[in-house]
């Protein structure tokens, strides 16, 4: 609708945007791996300052069918994923 990847406040206060990630070459099963990349923003929401990202939660034969799941994703479970990311991130 606005042209721009969806926003999402974390469970860390920060803010954050999403976009898909998926392989430019198949693995050695010849799937190609797709994932969520979550790009953290400043206070002032003016500069990126870091990123948070899934593992793999989708494989397919081609780019296209390994990102088509998540594409089907709702902002919930998008959401959920983030806040995933950044409980891992804490923990390590």
């Amino acid at each position: 609708m606005h042209e721009r990847a969806p926003a999402f406040t974390g469970s860390d206060g920060q803010a954050y945007s999403v976009g898909t990630f998926v392989d430019e070459a198949p693995d050695p099963q010849g799937r190609y791996g797709a994932a969520l990349l979550f790009v953290r923003w400043s206070d002032a929401g003016d500069r990126p300052v870091g990123h948070v990202e899934t593992d793999y939660l989708s494989w397919g034969a081609t780019p296209a069918a390994a990102l088509a799941p998540l594409l089907t994703l709702t902002l919930e479970a998008v959401k959920r994923h983030l806040d995933g990311c950044i409980e891992r991130q804490g923990q390590a």
